[in-house]
């Protein structure tokens, strides 16, 4: 049987033309159809939970579900009757029939999947009569929070972490109508595997699984007359943010945030793109003195992820020595903010408090890793906020975030380069640190085209590229998505094991796909198309600046000459360095 490259079918009366292999799901959204779907996400593979994609085919007395079968040639669909539509109010009934009727207390009010298809569906009252199990949430993460009464059994969250980010902390338990979601073993979350990097929840549909929000700490802290309240904003909050205000994504709304946290009343506003520059700095002279003088392990693996720290001394941890000591860009700003910032403003550090705004729930995680991230003398971040929490702060406070004027961050740490922004994206680290690393071998900067070091870039799992240094190779990889790392990482064992030649020199890992821009704690609805809006949002910006280099930027420059001394030295090494060390995957 000769197999063709496309299929050709009608769906609803509508010709439609689509590769071979195609769902009918996704070939009915080829035509502008929507079949109603709630386990279905553009992320993962069909597991056909739900039961509300299904549709007629001409010729077939069963209703096939849309998301887990192919269009074949001649087929004739009908996506929508009467029919499908009762069928359809009834399995909702059904799913509401064990969900608890808690929607102004949900996380998700307003962005629940669920409520929305309530909403469109026209259910007004319970028909069926409600089955909740009294199930306490689980908050042990302190990262991410668990409400299993929510759980629709979608098992969106289970693929995630177990195909995705092969971390294996999330499974169904019990059986027909008590089946829920939680990690194997009836355990914690805490005491589980999970890295905390909330994937799981930006593909939950409901409020199952939402990141542990910390806005009410937040508005405390702004109220106090005593504290000096300071906030720093990741590099990829910029390209996502807007998407909670109606922009597309990848729109750079960084002007407007630093205005909005103005009005919300942080007395300093820094930016993480310039501690992302100081990061490169180290990292990139951290590389050299491996690469060139042989002075530490390779291949170098870059620690700016907390997820990826926390899956590495869990399950790679013979991979501690390769590991970068320099701190995520967070955390430097943190000590900076409290240290050098305070000493030049004259201001208590006591009083400071700073909040950081991220894309990752993992973050908050990282506040309280170890004793290093009190280097200041105080914890040097306070609170860390997810993208999503900054949007509902914005709008509680009245802010008409759409129509604000552009403002500017606090120079002393806000000024930054095209390489600190480009962070936000999966290569973006790497590429970031070639730029300096070949500075610092030639003594002359990339030229023209050749600063975009394309072959870093992409979304591909695994990258690996061969860059030439004065005709010095040197040999990278780029991987996102733990599951993609781990196997990366094998190779390296591997040869590393054997005896034989490296394969890279130099690897970048970010735990979830995409890099930060895809981060657990950015606006929901992410796909690969909306990570390819926001990353092109970042090398934008990075081409549309004058200084795209770090070893460039005046204030790192300064912050060196007036309070550091050299890259690598002792005060740069006390402040801006962490150590790492094996820990069991599930702790007790």
């Amino acid at each position: 049987m000769i197999k063709h490259n496309t299929v050709k079918a009608t769906i609803n009366g509508m010709a439609v033309e689509v590769p071979f292999g195609t769902s009918i799901l996704e070939a009915a959204r080829s035509v502008q159809v929507n079949i109603p779907v709630l386990c279905k996400h553009k992320d993962l593979l069909p597991t056909a939970a739900c039961g509300l994609c299904i549709v007629k085919v001409s010729g077939n007395r069963k209703l096939p579900r849309a998301c887990a079968t192919a269009l074949e040639d001649g087929m004739e669909i009908t996506t929508h009757d009467t029919e499908l539509t009762e069928v359809r109010r009834t399995t909702l009934e059904l799913i509401l029939s064990n969900h608890p009727n808690a929607c102004l207390t949900c996380g998700r009010n307003g962005s629940c999947e669920l409520q929305t298809m309530a909403g469109e569906f026209g259910i007004r009252q319970d028909d069926i009569p409600r089955y909740v199990r009294d199930l306490e949430p689980d908050c042990s993460s302190g990262s991410i929070v668990m409400d299993f009464t929510k759980c629709i059994k979608c098992g969106r969250c289970i693929q995630v972490c177990q195909q995705m980010q092969n971390v294996w902390a999330l499974s169904f338990l019990d059986r027909g109508i008590n089946t829920r979601m939680a990690p194997a073993g009836d355990i914690s979350l805490n005491e589980s595997p999970c890295i905390r990097c909330g994937q799981c929840s930006a593909h939950c549909p409901t409020g199952a699984i939402v990141e542990n929000d910390e806005t009410a700490a937040v508005w405390e802290e702004l109220r106090d007359p005593d504290k000096y309240c300071t906030v720093q904003i990741a590099p990829s909050v910029r390209v996502a943010l807007g998407e909670e205000f109606g922009h597309a994504p990848g729109t750079d709304v960084t002007g407007k945030i630093y205005t909005a946290l103005r009005r919300l009343g942080f007395k300093a506003v820094f930016d993480t793109n310039f501690s992302a520059d100081l990061t490169i700095i180290e990292e990139a002279s951290e590389f050299l003195e491996r690469f060139a003088h042989g002075n530490g392990e390779l291949p170098l693996i870059t620690s700016c992820c907390p997820a990826w720290v926390d899956y590495m001394e869990k399950r790679f941890s013979d991979f501690v020595p390769n590991f970068s000591t320099a701190k995520s860009p967070q955390q430097m700003l943190g000590v900076l903010a409290k240290t050098y910032f305070a000493e030049k403003s004259g201001i208590d550090p006591a009083s400071i408090i700073q909040v950081s705004i991220m894309p990752c729930t993992a973050k908050k995680y990282e506040l309280e890793r170890t004793d290093e991230m009190y280097a200041s003398g105080y914890k040097d971040v306070d609170i860390s906020l997810t993208t999503r929490e900054l949007a509902r702060m914005i709008k509680q406070s009245g802010v008409d975030f759409n129509r604000l004027p552009d403002g500017e961050a606090d120079s002393i740490l806000g000024t930054y380069s095209g390489a600190g922004l480009i962070f936000g994206s999966t290569g973006g680290v790497m590429e970031a640190a070639l730029r300096t690393a070949y500075f610092k071998v030639t003594g002359k900067n990339l030229e023209k085209e050749a600063i975009n070091l394309h072959a870093v870039r992409g979304m591909k799992g695994i990258r690996g590229a061969a860059i030439d240094i004065e005709g010095t190779e040197v040999r990278v990889a780029v991987a996102h998505g733990l599951a993609n790392v781990e196997a990366l990482l094998k190779e390296v064992r591997e040869a590393r094991d054997s005896g034989g030649p490296i394969p890279y020199h130099f690897i970048e890992v970010m735990a979830c796909p995409g890099g930060c821009i895809g981060g657990g704690g950015q606006p929901y609805g992410v796909s690969d198309e909306v990570r390819l809006q926001r990353i092109k949002g970042l090398f934008d910006g990075d081409e549309s600046m004058a200084l795209r280099f770090s070893h460039e930027n005046p204030d790192i420059k300064k912050l060196y000459d007036d309070y550091l001394g050299e890259p690598l030295g002792e005060k740069a090494h006390s402040l801006l360095h962490a150590h790492y060390k094996p820990r069991p995957a599930y702790q007790r």
